[in-house]
């Protein structure tokens, strides 16, 4: 039950600081990527969708905070089992784009790097895989 305690502090500091403050963005974040890891997913593309612009107008698109929260928002698409395929384009394209801000900003050595790129490759296999199983399909 800690992503009630979760929601609660978002709730909190939404009430403290508003919504596009950089402790409520975070703890937006640690939310939404706690919904995701309960496979809430519908629950946290929601409030990723409602996080993420803010994230990158307050704190910029080459934030860390921003960049692992469009990652966890990208992974939140396509580990759904009931992602559409527009849901699984824009989990690829929304990595093919962070992918080399994170390498820029943190470099090929950061240990996240690699799962970045594995989640990338991840996602177009789920985007390949539906796409298939739609043509066949039709």
């Amino acid at each position: 039950h800690g992503h009630r305690f979760l929601q609660h502090r978002l709730d909190f500091l939404v009430a403290l600081y508003g919504t596009e403050h950089a402790e409520t963005l975070s703890a937006a974040a640690n939310y939404a990527m706690t919904l995701k890891d309960l496979e809430r997913f519908e629950e946290a593309k929601e409030l990723f969708r409602k996080t993420l612009p803010a994230a990158r107008r307050v704190l910029g698109e080459t934030n860390i905070l921003t960049l692992r929260m469009l990652w966890s928002y990208a992974r939140t698409l396509y580990l759904d089992a009931r992602a559409t395929l527009d849901d699984l384009r824009e989990a690829v394209e929304t990595l093919e784009a962070i992918a080399p801000l994170w390498k820029r900003v943190l470099g090929e050595s950061h240990p996240e790097t690699p799962a970045i790129l594995r989640a990338l490759k991840e996602a177009r296999k789920a985007l390949a895989a539906r796409a298939a199983s739609s043509s066949s399909a039709a």
